[in-house]
C-alpha cells in the first residue's frame, strides 16, 4: 500500500517548449507510476468514488486490475460504464466528481483516477488487435443526432445492444465538441478517431454533412424507418459580449475561434480557413473554453495573452489544472474586470478593450458573488484580437423544424428523468438539454437515455 498524502505527479512537456507547439501537454503515466498510483487506492467497500461518476465505472475494481497489472482486464471494467476512455481520461473534471469523493483526499490528495483511466485506456489502444466484438441485430433502427460525447455514447450503448445505429453529424467530421472545441494539445484529435473506429467496428454508422433540420428533418428519420430519434446536437450557439464594437475585424466568438484552430487546422500556413494571429490578445471569460482559447493565441505566435474575468481567481470555473497550465505558459490573468467597448482603429480592425474593475457584491443566482461595477475605474487594455469565452447555447433548428418538441426559454430541450422529450420516441440529452457542461455529464445523459429507448421499444413491440 503506497500511503503517500501527495499524487504521483502527471509527467507534462516544458512550459517554455509547449507554449509553441499543438502536442499533447500531458505525456501520460508510465506503467511504473500508475501502479505506484494505483497502490495508494484504499479498495473502499463502499466504493464512494463510484457515486461520483455520471456514469457509474467501478472504480475501485479498474484500479485493483492495475494494481496486478491486467491492464486490458483494467479496461474491459471501464467499458462496462464508458464508451470513451481515452477522453474521458483527459479531459473529465474529475477533481469534482470522482476523486470529490475519495477518502484519500480527506487527509492528501485523493487517488489520480482520472490519470488511470487514461493510461488504461492508451495501454489498450496501444496493444489491441483486431476490431471490437459486434453484438447481433436485434432488428431495431435508432437514429442518433450529433456525434459529439452525448451522441457517442447513447449509440455506443444502443449497438452493445444490438441495435442497428446511424449518427447523423452536421460538419464533415465525427466527434463534435471533442473534434472543434477541445484543443489538441489536450485531446490529440487521433484519440477521437480510434473511439470513431472503434464504434464504427461495432456496427455504428455515421452519416457526415447532414444537419437535422435541413439536409432532413426528424419527421423523414421515422418515415426511413427508425423507430427512435436521439438528439445530442450540443451546444454550438455562441453567447456575445453585447458590446459596442463587437463588430469589428479581429473580434471572434471562441466557438470560431477554436472551431478554426482545432477542426480545420489555422495552425498551419497552409491551412484554408486562416484565423488571425493576434501579437496582443484579449480573452473574456473564466472557463475551460477561455483557457483553451488563451492558449491557442498563445500557440499561434500572441506576444501576450490577457484572461479577462469579471470575478475573482476563487470563482474561476475552469478546472485547476487548466488555470496552472495556463498562468505556466505564459497568460496573463486580469480579474474582477468587464469588457465595456472593443475599440476600433480608422480601418475598423480591433486596436483595445475598454474594461471596467468591479468589485464582488452579494451572491447572485448561481451563488457566486454578483460582480457589481466599480465607477472612474475604466481602462484600456491592448488588443488586436479579442476572443468572447462566454458561453454557448443550444442550436434552435431542430425545434423549429420538428413539431411536438418544447424547449426552455434559454433554448434547452425539455425532457423528462429519462431522457424524453415531449415528442413521442424522441429522446435528447447532454449540452442540447443543460447548455454547455461537461463531456462526461453528456456522455452519462446519453447512455441513460439510450437505456431508456431500449425499454420503450421493447414496450411498444410487446403491445402489439
Amino acid at each position: 500500500m503506497n500511503m503517500s498524502k501527495e499524487k504521483n505527479a502527471m509527467p507534462v512537456q516544458d512550459p517554455q517548449a509547449r507554449a509553441k507547439n499543438f502536442d499533447e501537454v500531458a505525456l501520460g503515466y508510465t506503467e511504473e507510476q500508475a501502479k505506484s498510483e494505483a497502490d495508494r487506492c484504499l479498495n473502499c467497500k463502499t466504493k464512494p468514488c463510484k457515486c461520483g461518476c455520471p456514469v457509474g465505472i467501478d472504480i475501485p475494481e479498474f484500479i485493483q486490475k492495475i494494481k496486478v497489472g491486467d491492464y486490458e482486464g483494467a479496461y474491459r471494467v471501464i467499458s462496462q460504464s464508458s464508451s470513451l476512455a481515452a477522453v474521458c481520461g483527459r479531459v473529465c473534471p474529475q477533481e469534482t466528481q470522482c476523486e470529490s469523493k475519495c477518502v484519500r483526499g480527506k487527509n492528501g490528495e485523493p487517488v489520480a483516477i482520472g490519470r488511470l483511466e487514461r493510461f488504461v485506456a492508451d495501454w489498450h489502444n496501444a496493444h489491441k488487435s483486431g476490431e471490437a466484438t459486434r453484438t447481433p441485430s436485434n432488428g431495431h433502427k435508432v437514429a442518433v443526432v450529433g456525434s459529439g460525447p452525448a451522441g457517442l455514447s447513447c449509440a455506443g450503448e444502443l449497438a452493445g445492444r444490438g441495435y442497428e445505429v446511424t449518427v447523423f453529424e452536421a460538419l464533415h467530421t465525427a466527434g463534435g465538441v471533442l473534434v472543434y472545441g477541445i484543443p489538441e494539445f489536450r485531446l490529440p484529435k487521433t484519440i477521437v478517431a480510434d473511439e470513431i473506429e472503434n464504434l464504427k467496428s461495432r456496427g455504428v454508422k455515421f452519416e457526415l454533412n447532414t444537419v437535422i433540420g435541413r439536409t432532413l428533418f426528424v419527421d423523414e428519420l421515422f418515415d426511413d424507418g427508425f423507430e427512435a430519434v436521439f438528439i445530442g446536437s450540443g451546444a454550438g450557439l455562441p453567447n456575445f459580449m453585447r458590446i459596442k464594437g463587437e463588430d469589428l475585424k479581429g473580434v471572434y466568438s471562441a466557438n470560431e475561434f477554436l472551431t478554426r484552430v482545432n477542426l480545420m487546422k489555422a495552425y498551419r500556413e497552409d491551412s484554408a480557413t486562416p484565423v488571425k494571429r493576434g501579437k496582443r490578445v484579449a480573452v473574456v471569460g473564466g472557463g475551460n473554453v477561455a483557457m483553451d482559447a488563451a492558449r491557442c493565441a498563445l500557440r499561434l505566435g500572441a506576444d501576450s495573452v490577457t484572461l479577462v474575468y469579471r470575478r475573482s481567481e476563487a470563482e474561476l470555473p475552469a478546472r485547476k489544472e487548466e488555470v496552472e497550465h495556463a498562468k505556466e505558459e505564459g497568460v496573463e490573468f486580469t480579474m474582477l474586470t468587464a469588457p465595456v467597448e472593443v475599440l476600433g482603429d480608422e480601418h475598423k480592425n480591433v486596436r483595445a478593450l475598454k474594461c471596467r474593475k468591479m468589485t464582488l457584491g452579494e451572491p447572485d443566482a448561481s451563488g457566486r458573488r454578483r460582480p457589481v461595477p466599480i465607477d472612474g475605474s475604466d481602462f484600456e487594455l491592448q488588443a488586436d484580437v479579442v476572443i468572447a469565452a462566454i458561453g454557448t447555447s443550444p442550436n434552435p433548428l431542430i425545434k423549429n423544424t420538428t413539431a411536438g418538441i418544447d424547449v426552455q426559454k434559454w433554448g434547452g430541450i425539455i425532457t423528462d428523468e429519462n431522457g424524453a422529450t415531449t415528442r413521442d420516441m424522441v429522446y435528447a440529452g447532454g449540452d442540447a438539454v443543460t447548455g454547455a457542461a461537461t463531456v462526461i455529464l453528456a456522455m452519462g445523459a446519453g447512455k441513460d437515455a439510450a437505456e431508456h429507448i431500449d425499454v420503450a421499444i421493447k414496450a411498444k413491440h410487446a403491445r402489439r
